[in-house]
């Protein structure tokens, strides 16, 4: 399985009151990665959308290790494999670009739609595999 990396610096305003970036702003950082994936592989999100494809998540499974902070480097890698007919599967990491330390593991399920009606799995997102 192929990996991509995609590496971003943490923002002060993503962090909670505990100085720590927020749970929920974790999966912006996959997202952002799973679309810098897509581009890296000459794929628009934006363009499949445009097509008619409609990429959804339908399920996050989500392991959080350490936390980030701010001005963190943060290292977000992605994997794709087909897990069933018509899902796919984002095996996801983030490091933390200082020390290698493992910050979070995911999971992340998807499923496409022609025009939010019939799941397929399109040609498309068969040739990242």
């Amino acid at each position: 399985m192929d990996r991509f990396s995609f590496k971003l610096k943490v923002r002060d305003y993503e962090c909670d009151m505990q100085g720590i970036v927020n749970n929920a702003v974790y999966q912006n950082y996959l997202e952002t990665a799973r679309h810098e994936f897509l581009h890296s592989r000459g794929l628009s999100f934006a363009e499949l959308t445009r097509q008619g494809i409609i990429i959804v998540v339908i399920r996050a499974e989500i392991d959080y290790r350490q936390p980030l902070r701010a001005e963190d480097e943060a290292i977000i890698s992605v994997a794709v494999s087909q897990h069933s007919r018509l899902k796919m599967l984002f095996d996801q990491t983030i490091i933390r670009a200082s020390d290698g330390q493992l910050m979070l593991e995911a999971k992340i399920y998807a499923a496409a739609m022609k025009d939010f009606k019939k799941p397929f799995f399109p040609e498309q997102l068969k040739a990242l595999l």
